[in-house]
């Protein structure tokens, strides 16, 4: 597969919307029904360029969208590129107090916001546009006299083109520096690795501020049509899924969809493709996948820093714990504590090394050099590495539970729990131990079906499938689990809510 390289003087909508592109075709379709054309899209982003220009913006600045899904919310991302300026994305379900904190971190110099979040945008102090659902707002309104003449910027492949901020699990959330030349290598490589053309329709479920790069980038790439749905609902995706070819979604939706009879082989008739990832995959339920739509799910690896690292080709033979190979031009390797790699097989932490490398977090850096090893950016996530080069992620290493001074990694202890009878899901987390550091304990979370769980009886048959340091001293069980906007088990809220478990106990339980 080829290395796709960008050139020096490149534009992010150039290299993502130029080339041939049917003008009739359909670039987005919104839930209302909505339809707007490909012919379309020069147009539109070049009054939306003209007004933010009007306003000040120029390259190098910062335009925040606190916005829903649309296709006017991923215009207005074509138009800042159009411009050569940095988009960061804002999740609009975020609190007013979260949304203060990245806006007065990024010091943006224009906000386009959804009207209920007019009020926190404003307070930021710069100049605020307004876009809702629909496709209305000030951006609309005063676009619409634009005469659309704003020329195309061209940056270097080095010069940014967006802030994303991270999830901010592990303290307030960091804004991540991303390249031109990575969004463009990203999503062109994906579409490559994904087969994705102009015969392609995304079916478009993810949320807005997180589904921008590793969902609509590389559908853009490759000149696909997209249906965008204002958030994962099963009702809508299996209404839209037979006009589709490809889905994207974390392993929560597709749990979902399969606890619904209707989704069977007949409705994923015209599919193409179901990408996974953002969280792992139970085997079996992996495998269920298959057997019933007959696709197998393709699975790739990604953070905030470095968007998508891994991922599967359409030929390869498609495994439940298996995020694939590196993108072509990019490299991976797993090492141990002092940095020095591991043989294949053997657990340690992922590194990458891409063409087009993370630039560092927006004022901070001491992080951002703390973020790289001799050029290799430390990722944080453990995992493995096969000997054909093929990634197996197991975790965040700040999940990794340290018991009586032995590695406990979460993912093989839930492998085991969730083959437990009446299991629907599972975290293992590492609580405060005085005896052992840190004690592992499994929270769970039953199927509907679920008759009578018994955790000790559990613990017990436990015994018989892992060493005893890796066996839960306890398992709770739980109705939901906390999830984030990507649906993504908070492990941290989780800690926070059994942290004193072991409290004062020495006992080896």
């Amino acid at each position: 597969m080829a290395v796709i390289t960008v050139p020096d003087d490149a534009n992010v909508f150039a290299a993502l919307i130029g080339g041939a592109r049917d003008s009739d075709r359909i670039f987005m379709e919104n839930a209302d029904d909505r339809v707007v054309r490909y012919g379309d899209v020069p147009g539109i982003t070049a009054r939306y360029a003209d007004l933010l220009a009007s306003e000040g913006v120029a390259k190098g600045d910062c335009v925040a969208g606190i916005l829903e899904k649309s296709p006017e919310a991923v215009l207005l991302y074509l138009a800042v590129c159009r411009l050569g300026a940095v988009y960061v994305p804002v999740h609009i379900g975020l609190t007013d107090g979260e949304v203060s904190h990245i806006l007065g971190d990024a010091r943006p110099k224009l906000v386009v916001c959804d009207p209920i979040r007019h009020d926190v945008a404003s307070a930021a102090g710069c100049p605020v546009l307004t876009l809702d659902a629909s496709g209305a707002g000030t951006l609309a309104e005063r676009s619409a006299t634009m005469p659309g003449g704003s020329p195309l910027q061209t940056i270097a492949p080095s010069d940014p083109n967006a802030m994303v901020y991270t999830s901010g699990t592990t303290g307030r959330p960091k804004g991540a520096l991303l390249s031109a030349g990575a969004v463009i290598w990203n999503a062109r490589s994906l579409a490559s690795c994904w087969g994705i053309t102009d015969a392609d329709t995304l079916l478009h479920a993810n949320p807005m501020a997180f589904g921008l790069f590793g969902t609509t980038t590389p559908a853009l790439a490759g000149g696909a049509s997209m249906i965008l749905l204002p958030k994962f609902d099963t009702e809508r995706v299996l209404a839209k899924l037979p006009r589709a070819t490809i889905f994207a979604g974390v392993p929560t939706y597709y749990s979902r969809l399969m606890a619904d009879p209707r989704f069977n082989r007949d409705l994923c008739s015209a599919m193409r493709l179901f990408v996974t990832g953002s969280a792992p995959m139970r085997p079996d339920a992996f495998e269920a996948f298959a057997d019933r739509t007959g696709h197998r799910l393709l699975d790739r690896y990604g953070l905030t820093e470095v968007l998508i690292a891994t991922s599967n080709r359409l030929d390869d033979v498609r495994q439940p714990d298996g995020s694939g190979l590196p993108l072509p031009g990019s490299e991976v390797r797993i090492v141990d504590e002092q940095g020095e790699g591991v043989e294949a097989g053997t657990v340690g932490m992922i590194e990458l090394r891409q063409p087009y490398p993370f630039l560092g977090y927006w004022q901070d850096p001491d992080k951002t050099a703390a973020s790289f090893r001799v050029g290799w950016f430390r990722t944080g996530d453990f995992g493995r590495r096969d000997a054909r080069g093929y990634v197996s992620v197991l975790g965040r290493g700040a999940d990794l539970i340290i018991s009586g001074g032995l590695n406990v990694y979460p993912k093989e202890v839930e492998a085991a729990v969730n083959a437990l009878d009446g299991v629907a899901e599972s975290a293992v987390i590492g609580i405060p131990h005085m005896d052992f550091g840190e004690a592992v304990v499994a929270v769970v979370q039953l199927t509907l079906a679920a008759e009578a769980f018994d955790p000790r009886a559990a613990i017990d048959t436990l015994k018989r499938s892992l060493a005893g340091y890796k066996v839960p001293k306890r398992i709770e069980v739980i109705s939901e689990m906390p999830r984030n906007t990507l649906g993504k088990i908070q492990k941290n809220l989780l800690k926070q809510r059994f942290e004193n478990q072991f409290r004062g106990l020495t006992d080896r339980v």
